[in-house]
């Protein structure tokens, strides 16, 4: 597990987690979420194409709460009302 793909996801991880530690708003934490989702998909597949379920399975855990966290900074009816 070292190749471009891994090297994709280990950056997008660290992006995501970045926008949202840095508290740049809501906008860059929503986005941080999107980032967190896309990165956690790609972290499945790795997971699957490389016999780590364990590593696929967490991120299957990440990719539910992360659309958590797109839900709630994006779609929540109580979140939209200042829009």
């Amino acid at each position: 597990m070292n190749g471009p793909i891994e090297w994709i996801a280990s950056v997008g991880t660290v992006a995501a987690a970045s926008m949202i530690a840095f508290d740049m708003g809501r906008r860059a934490t929503a986005w941080g979420f999107v980032l967190f989702c896309a990165v956690s998909a790609l972290w499945i597949y790795i997971g699957l194409t490389e016999d780590a379920m364990p590593l696929a399975a967490m991120n299957g855990l990440l990719l539910l709460i992360n659309g958590w966290g797109v839900w709630q900074y994006w779609f929540h009816p109580k979140n939209r009302a200042g829009d």
